[in-house]
């Protein structure tokens, strides 16, 4: 006993652990059978599809159709605007035609690339009505001021609409400048400068209650009042400020126009 008590710590040493000390139960691996693979495959990964990579075939192509219509007419719309205000050139005399065509009346520009030239007077657009009213008589309105009332409801708005700024304005000009002094039509697009300004005129005086109650509006007549722009104090240019009127006569407006308004 004391003889194998010795040899253990000598073999040991005293105060250290024995090396050959059993180890501690740790239960065998199970056994691995030929079926089983070593590691699971890695899952192939899921790739998520949105926006137009998600829809059919079928839509994908028609949302590529419409894409290329649309970038198209922009394309064209742009190039038809700049070969408007462009210089005239030889594409402008063979297609100028089909150039007004698309740009009048709505995209009218009132300049012309590389040629601004500002307006120096201030032209106000002004309209009055025929009413006949419920009791039969015929009445005629006060003048409105139509470019005024324009101009205060755009005063001290930062993001004025463009029909606020421009509908009444390129209204006017188209039609001066497909009519002579005597207001009578040069060309083919006078009477669809004057509809187009009739229309207008009678849209606003509507909106205006210009007939009142129970009135119908049969005729309209419009002006316009010009001045001009006094020049800086530092220019010795003398100009009038007497205004300047140009009359138009009076214009019917359909019967069933003056009933719709009537209602």
């Amino acid at each position: 006993m004391d003889a194998h008590e010795a040899g253990s710590a000598v073999r040991h040493g005293p105060g250290e652990e024995p090396h050959d000390a059993p180890a501690a139960d740790v239960p065998p691996p199970a056994p691995r059978t030929e079926t089983e693979p070593e590691t699971e495959p890695a899952a192939d990964p899921v790739v998520a599809r949105g926006g137009v990579a998600a829809l059919s075939l079928r839509y994908q192509i028609a949302a590529a159709l419409a894409l290329a219509v649309v970038a198209i007419t922009v394309c064209v719309h742009v190039a038809m605007v700049f070969l408007h205000v462009a210089p005239s050139n030889t594409v402008t005399k063979q297609h100028g035609q089909a150039i007004d065509d698309w740009i009048y009346p709505e995209f009218e520009q009132n300049w012309k690339l590389f040629a601004p030239n500002p307006l120096q007077q201030n032209i106000a657009v002004q309209a009055r009505a025929s009413v006949a009213t419920a009791d039969g008589r015929i009445r005629t309105t006060r003048w409105y001021d139509l470019s005024a009332e324009d101009g205060r409801a755009i005063d001290g708005n930062p993001l004025p609409s463009h029909t606020q700024q421009n509908a009444l304005r390129r209204a006017w000009d188209f039609f001066v400048a497909t009519h002579d002094a005597e207001n009578r039509p040069v060309g083919l697009r006078g009477a669809l400068s004057e509809s187009y300004l009739r229309r207008t005129v009678e849209l606003r005086l509507e909106r205006a209650d210009a007939a009142g109650d129970g009135g119908v509006v049969e005729r309209v007549q419009v002006r316009s009042r010009t001045t001009n722009v006094r020049p800086p104090k530092w220019s010795d240019e003398q100009v009038s400020d007497r205004p300047t009127y140009r009359v138009l006569p009076w214009w019917r407006v359909p019967e069933a126009r003056a009933e719709d308004g009537a209602r």
